[in-house]
């Protein structure tokens, strides 16, 4: 009984995401969209999809990220011209990445969070405080609202942040970690059931630093607000060590 019950792997659930993810590579192979073509707007997939907008801009965003799809402001988003072959490969390792490397994204999360903070604070312009403050104040609603997490809230606040460093890639390769790691920290309650009401304050800390422009205080209130999820992602990466090293002892 003992030997059967080992052999039952849990059963993995996709997320929304990954379905349109999936739905978009099944009609680029299939020649039902074909570089150089348009895709409908968020709103029409939302609709068609049957989910909410943020899933469709989150799967798209991934799409840009790994270059199979291209945005242009004005017009929208457009098919890149890679190879089927390559779309393929590409698609799935995008499906596999966050499901798999949880620990390397909290750390991957860290580095970049620490660097785009600094430039947020030397660059960062009267619009970007303005929206770096209206996103850190919907999060505080939302805790003081009675709500046990605001995921969504959190992210944007984050993402506004990136925004203000004025490096484009750092703030796509923020877009495409966040989402995924705050809402497996969130619903696996990683740090505890109260880490949302401690980031009120590490917020205010954060925009407080970013709005004096000191980038010393600014990297230092972002290590304080990540030093909870760090330090488990290095305990993790520790153990394992651990029991690799046991294993072949």
């Amino acid at each position: 009984m003992t030997s059967f019950i080992e052999n039952i792997k849990a059963i993995k659930v996709e997320s929304p995401v990954d379905k349109i993810i999936e739905q978009l590579k099944y009609l680029i192979t299939s020649g039902q969209l074909k570089p150089g073509d348009r895709l409908p707007s968020e709103r029409a997939l939302s609709e068609r999809f049957g989910v909410g907008r943020s899933y469709i801009r989150e799967a798209l965003l991934k799409l840009e990220f790994y270059g199979l799809l291209r945005t242009n402001p004005q017009s929208g988003t457009y098919v890149s011209g890679l190879s089927i072959s390559v779309i393929e490969n590409i698609i799935s390792d995008i499906i596999k990445f966050n499901k798999d490397s949880f620990n390397s994204l909290i750390e991957a999360r860290c580095h970049l969070e620490f660097s785009v903070v600094k430039l947020a604070a030397e660059r960062r312009t009267a619009q970007d405080l303005g929206e770096i403050k209206e996103a850190m104040e919907e999060y505080e609603k939302k805790m003081n609202s009675g709500a046990e997490s605001a995921v969504e809230e959190d992210m944007i606040f984050h993402m506004k942040i990136a925004k203000a460093a004025k490096n484009s890639v750092l703030e796509s390769m923020i877009i495409f970690i966040i989402p995924d790691l705050i809402k497996n920290i969130v619903d696996n309650n990683v740090c505890g059931k109260d880490r949302g009401r401690k980031s009120i304050q590490e917020h205010r800390d954060i925009y407080n630093a970013i709005e004096s422009g000191d980038i010393e205080m600014a990297e230092n209130a972002m290590v304080a607000h990540l030093d909870e999820i760090w330090q488990i992602s290095k305990n993790s990466f520790l153990e394992a060590e651990i029991s690799t090293d046991s294993l072949v002892g």
